[in-house]
């Protein structure tokens, strides 16, 4: 049981390296995205692996509850919260792009402020929780 409890550990912190890299591509693409329909399809193939590396936190983190028992702490709850904030974040943040005119002047740099906005909050997000779980 120790030894799933070690794994689920290491792989929960790659998972979270993860999740902040996949915020900065995201970042990344937006500020660079000069067309919507372009910026569109690449968030299409970009948007699974997010999701995949927010599914990983969870998946690890539920792997580790279940070693402790399911044993609820302070930690554990506040991680779950953020964990349904980031998730409620990405899908205001791809519910304005998916509902977006491509055909609409400025369309993008009117979306841009505020997707960059989410991006931030999530980035700090995903940090604080970090910085306080490793302290």
């Amino acid at each position: 049981m120790n030894e799933m409890y070690e794994m689920s550990i290491v792989t929960h912190y790659y998972s979270v390296i993860g999740i902040l890299m996949v915020i900065f591509v995201n970042a990344f693409v937006l500020i660079k995205a000069t067309e919507l329909i372009k910026y569109k399809r690449q968030m299409s193939i970009f948007t699974p692996i997010g999701s995949l590396a927010i599914g990983g936190i969870l998946f690890t983190g539920i792997v580790m509850m279940a070693a402790k028992h399911l044993d609820f702490t302070l930690e554990n709850i506040i991680m779950i919260a953020f964990a349904i904030t980031i998730i409620f974040l990405e899908v205001r943040r791809l519910k304005g792009l998916k509902y977006m005119n491509p055909k609409k002047e400025r369309a993008l740099e009117a979306y841009k402020p505020f997707a960059l906005r989410i991006l931030q909050i999530e980035f700090l997000l995903a940090i604080s929780i970090s910085i306080w779980m490793w302290i």
